[in-house]
């Protein structure tokens, strides 16, 4: 069997959440984890790694930004359309880890795509986590992604929402995602697990202030999704040190990603 060959997948919801950043319903029977990506591709105009940001009977989201050639002819594609797929690839979140503990959940901008579906999963069955806060930043209002969702998670979560900039409309919290770190009010730092999502130096910040709480090093996840090309360890883009971050993450336990020097 030749891994590099996609299978078709059917459009069967296109989602708007700002004028670049869609998320596609696309047809799926499988198993697959929040955190896991597949490569999306578009014959003619290449490939590119795009992480799930949802999971349901028969379908998986991917939540993508309109960044470029193989992303603009994705933006072409409607509901009836197919999209080729390979994947899903790396090893994702195990929300078997989380069950049963106070969890703090960081994410920047489109960091939140790949942990919305743990997000979404503790949200819908509080009975399995003492607590879930969700922190989450925006550069602003307009940039806001899953709006219903993070209306609907404040039912049973604490939900941060904040943005850089405001745009003048005081009803956003302005300032960035690390600054709320420090004032949260954990019962018990070492029975905590936090997942962290985002632009390389948030996720170092955010993770510095999660420590500094007295989370233990263990008890912090993150996502590592630079640089991902293949998605099969073959290219070695996403090589960093002996690790592969198609293979052995793109989720990394903080143990071993304070040592992924890039």
């Amino acid at each position: 069997m030749n891994t590099y060959i996609p299978f078709a997948s059917t459009v069967t919801a296109v989602i708007p959440h700002t004028d670049i950043e869609y998320t596609f319903r696309l047809s799926y029977d499988g198993p697959v984890r929040p955190g896991q990506f597949f490569e999306v591709s578009v014959p003619k105009f290449g490939e590119a790694p795009i992480s799930v940001s949802g999971i349901g009977k028969d379908f998986v989201d991917l939540t993508i930004r309109r960044v470029g050639v193989v992303t603009d002819e994705v933006f072409e594609r409607y509901v009836g359309d197919t999209l080729l797929l390979r994947g899903p690839y790396g090893n994702g979140f195990d929300v078997d880890l989380y069950k049963g503990k106070d969890i703090v959940v960081v994410a920047g901008g489109t960091g939140l795509s790949p942990v919305r579906g743990v997000v979404d999963y503790f949200a819908t069955h509080p009975e399995d986590c003492r607590s879930l806060t969700l922190i989450v930043g925006f550069k602003s209002p307009d940039d806001i992604l899953f709006r219903d969702d993070l209306t609907r998670w404040e039912k049973t979560a604490k939900v941060i929402l904040t943005t850089d900039s405001n745009n003048g409309d005081d009803s956003y919290r302005q300032g960035f995602v690390t600054e709320y770190i420090p004032k949260l009010a954990l019962r018990d730092p070492a029975d905590t697990v936090a997942i962290v999502v985002g632009p390389p130096p948030m996720m170092r910040f955010s993770a510095a202030g999660l420590l500094e709480l007295g989370i233990p090093e263990t008890g912090i996840w993150v996502s590592q999704e630079r640089k991902m090309c293949c998605g099969l360890g073959k290219c070695g883009h996403c090589r960093i040190g002996d690790k592969y971050v198609c293979l052995d993450g793109p989720v990394f336990n903080y143990t071993e990603s304070k040592g992924l020097i890039d």
